[in-house]
């Protein structure tokens, strides 16, 4: 006869002990004269796939190895339903980064970016993660801003023996690499990624800010005037150079660990560092344009060089204590990412009535620091977690310039009296503090089988602040041709920069706040039960309350009569339910339905300019924004042919009452994106899913003697923004008064974000010995819209199209040990990027550039 058991996790769905007494009965009785077969309910199911009734998706260690992918955002586009945009920000479900959180072992993260309130993933290598979970149906263990899933990193642990490894790769780019580009000199220590003081704020600016006062003339005489304008940097900052060899993009790591055991238990230590370098230049089109006469009238249209070097500097240390039934584990990260980007655009703009040139250069260094205690302790049945974590994030971009020319009888000249140029300091400095404790209690009853009684308590405070200086030079009267002729480091010398000449005026806060202050602080509790209601189906039903505050209040530099804070105060009862039907050994079907929220990020309510350098567009706040509520529905069923091994097709649905969407105005001096409550919008979509690993026997070699893998999935997403009659917005130019909604967003439109398809496929082979490993990759994501365009004119959409990528692995021996041998070729088809607007046959190219193809090669060894 066969005996249905429960497997050893006690997590499996569908065992013996749910079958009725008078069955068990029976077996007993018999058991002394028949051999029971065992059948295994679920063995083929991923043990995180058991220990979780949600809907998820899994990047383990052997994908972070097999795909090559550099960090945590790169690796996430091969998850079904997401993509990346910037390179940084994860997508689930076609829901912008606002809707989904990131977590370091389980606690939250502060941003760097102005933009955002959540981290960018690209500050994350891969070579400090041991794995990446994303659940996207909702758990109230987790934060209640919920829409597209939640992106849970994990660290790597202590190992369980001492190891020591560490590796280096060199790579090009076939638009950069070894071509020509745009540089500045800047300091001594740029190529480490840190500033030898040479972007320091000028000691007599500081102490001009320490005053209070605006430094203009109106409150400074003309002799500190002139000493102020002739205490910035000049040549090594503005002067724009020609190179004809940018470098090549090179990269180390190194990490070690241990493990020793003693009596009492065991202590573990887990070390990782690396330091990478690259070069990246755009040859890019900007345009701009206008309704006329059913279609699109080019306004500007500009071409652009750029290059930019990017830094990185990562580290990651954690030492473990394991007491058997009681863990500690205290873990730090630390990354820095520096940008030095030399910009130069050219082209004829209507706006400016001439045919202009704008060169810039900028430095903008990004900084995480997390330290995180945790503990885990079991007492029996009842089991208690904790953790405290702190993190500081700052973003600090000094010395940002900007110098505008004109082209007159074919010569650029360059007046400072009435074209633009400008000085910015802006500074960002971003804290979290989380702290958090949960219990689990099984829970033995004579109902239901295998339950489990969990609940916890959750805090979390994330400040901050942010604030930008920027100065212009300007004159009394118009100089001469020879004067604006001139290089310049020559026309921005201190000889030019006097009474008589160049005179100093802080503009900050000319055009919105130079500053705000920001808070969120929530309190949390939940409760949740989960077990087997009835044979083979598990259910998990909780509740989670959840209060926030959050304010964020624009600062006058000049005044301490600050305008009113923007306050939100609200609380939420946000339930879920998540039901699993194990009904074979290695099938299961899924069914989710939440309630959760999505709060404005601070940026998005701050009256602020903020220059975004990726877009190359300004960016300001609207304090009208309010919370966003969202219904979530999933269904999906999962078969598992054998570990890491499966088949998933799933439904999912989303109603978002109040989304908030990017929406674009256009002002005097160009375009600027701002942000309002869309009335509603509604999601669907199907995901499917396959990986498999095959051994066939065709009686060919270089077929038999390896294990293939076939990997693919596909995301169809319908988003739509409902407009009815008499819905309205709040926008900022409104100032707080309601307006047409019709009048900004149109009733059907794609949800900002949303790809409507998405697809990824991996094929590759392995050697039996593991010697060997080669996978193609390829990513599609359709067009999506970037943000709204201004009343009467289409959407800004973005073509991600298709990356097809190639890594190869190969085991070699050198010098006696053994060492990996890799290389790495992203992008084949050469895909651009590609950002338009379209209207009667008419297209712009709002930003269009190469992309290229890159290359690269890895040594690597561990021991």
């Amino acid at each position: 006869m066969k005996k249905l058991i429960r497997p050893i996790s006690g997590l499996l769905l569908g065992t013996s002990a749910l079958m009725a007494p008078a069955l068990v009965m029976a077996q007993a009785a018999d058991a002394g004269s028949e051999v029971q077969e065992l059948v295994v309910r679920g063995r083929y199911i991923p043990e995180v796939m058991r220990e979780t009734a949600a809907v998820a998706s899994i990047v383990t260690t052997e994908d972070l190895v097999r795909q090559g992918d550099d960090s945590a955002a790169a690796a996430l586009t091969r998850l079904s339903g997401l993509s990346v945009v910037s390179g940084r920000f994860v997508y689930v479900r076609g829901l912008g980064e606002r809707y989904s959180s990131a977590l370091l072992n389980g606690s939250p993260l502060p941003s760097p970016e102005p933009l955002q309130r959540v981290v960018p993933l690209d500050l994350f290598p891969s070579s400090i993660l041991a794995g990446v979970n994303v659940q996207k149906t909702y758990s109230v263990n987790y934060p209640g801003e919920f829409g597209g899933g939640v992106v849970d990193l994990r660290s790597i642990s202590v190992p369980t023996e001492p190891f020591f490894a560490f590796g280096g790769s060199l790579g090009v780019n076939d638009e950069t690499s070894l071509k020509q580009g745009l540089t500045y000199y800047g300091g001594d220590w740029d190529l480490s990624g840190f500033d030898d003081g040479t972007r320091e704020l000028p000691l007599l600016i500081r102490r001009g800010i320490e005053t209070g006062r605006r430094i203009d003339g109106s409150n400074f005489s003309s002799d500190q005037l002139t000493a102020m304008g002739r205490s910035f940097q000049n040549a090594n900052i503005r002067l724009l150079q020609s190179t004809n060899d940018v470098p090549i993009n090179g990269s180390v790591t190194a990490s070690a660990g241990s493990r020793w055991t003693f009596d009492w238990g065991d202590v573990g230590v887990v070390a990782v560092g690396g330091y990478d370098r690259g070069w990246t230049t755009r040859r890019a089109i900007q345009q701009e344009g206008v309704v006329s006469q059913g279609g699109l009238a080019i306004l500007e249209d500009l071409r652009s060089v750029s290059t930019q070097m990017d830094v990185e500097w990562h580290a990651l240390a954690s030492v473990a204590l394991d007491l058997d039934a009681h863990k500690f584990q205290w873990t730090n990260f630390y990354v820095r990412n520096v940008t030095k980007e030399a910009q130069s655009v050219e082209g004829d703009s209507q706006r400016a009535s001439n045919y202009i040139r704008d060169d810039s250069t900028a430095w903008y260094q990004r900084e995480l620091i997390n330290t995180q205690l945790t503990g885990a302790h079991e007492f029996g049945d009842l089991k208690i977690d904790w953790r405290g974590s702190y993190a500081r994030t700052e973003r600090d971009a000094p010395y940002e310039t900007l110098i505008r020319y004109r082209r007159v009888a074919d010569l650029f000249r360059h007046n400072p009296q009435s074209d633009a140029n400008f000085i910015r300091f802006s500074e960002l400095e971003d804290k979290a503090y989380g702290a958090g404790v949960d219990f689990a209690y099984a829970w033995d009853n004579p109902l239901i089988v295998d339950l489990t009684v969990s609940g916890g308590y959750a805090w979390y405070e994330n400040e901050r602040y942010s604030d930008s200086r920027v100065f212009r030079f300007t004159t009394d009267q118009t100089p001469s041709d020879a004067f604006q002729l001139q290089r310049v480091d020559f026309l921005y010398s201190d000889y030019n920069i006097g009474p008589n000449g160049l005179i100093l005026r802080e503009v900050t806060g000319s055009e919105g706040a130079a500053a705000y202050e920001a808070k969120l602080t929530t309190h949390a509790v939940y409760l949740q039960a989960e077990g087997e209601v009835m044979p083979a189906v598990r259910a998990s039903l909780g509740v989670r309350y959840e209060e926030g505050e959050q304010f964020v209040r624009a600062l006058d530099l000049f005044s301490t009569n600050h305008p009113a804070p923007v306050e939100q105060n609200n609380d939420y009862l946000l339930p879920a339910g998540t039901v699993t039907w194990n009904f074979a050994e290695d099938q299961q079907l899924r069914f989710g339905v939440s309630k959760t929220i999505a709060r404005p990020q601070f940026r998005e309510q701050s009256p602020q300019l903020y220059l975004d350098p990726e877009s190359d567009r300004t960016f300001v706040g609207n304090p009208y924004l309010v919370d966003s509520e969202l219904v979530n529905v999933d269904l999906r069923y999962e078969r598992y042919f054998d570990r890491g091994q499966f088949a998933t097709i799933g439904a999912f649905y989303k109603d978002i009452d109040k989304p908030v969407e990017a929406v674009v105005n256009e002002t005097g001096s160009g375009l600027q994106q701002t942000f309002l409550n869309a009335p509603r919008a509604v999601i669907w979509g199907v995901e499917a899913e396959f990986k498999k690993f095959f051994e066939p026997q065709f009686g060919m070699n270089w077929i038999d003697d390896k294990r293939w893998l076939i990997g693919a999935n596909y995301t169809y997403n319908k988003a739509e923004v409902k407009v009815s009659s008499g819905d309205v917005v709040f926008p900022i130019t409104g100032l707080g008064q309601p307006a047409p909604a019709s009048a900004f967003v149109v009733d059907g439109s794609r949800l900002q974000g949303q790809s409507e398809h998405l697809a990824n496929l991996q094929f590759g082979f392995e050697t039996l010995d593991g010697a060997t490993q080669a996978t193609l990759l390829a990513n599609y994501a359709s067009e999506r819209t970037t943000a709204r365009g201004a009343s009467g004119a289409p959407d800004f959409v973005q073509d991600p199209g298709v990356m097809l990528d190639l890594t190869v692995r190969r085991k070699i021996q050198l010098w006696g040990p053994e060492f990996t041998l890799g290389f790495e070729a992203r992008n084949l088809l050469g895909q651009e990027f590609d950002e338009h607007q379209t209207l009667g046959g008419d297209e712009i190219k709002v930003n269009f550039y190469e992309l290229g193809r890159s290359y690269s090669v890895s040594l690597s060894t561990r021991f």
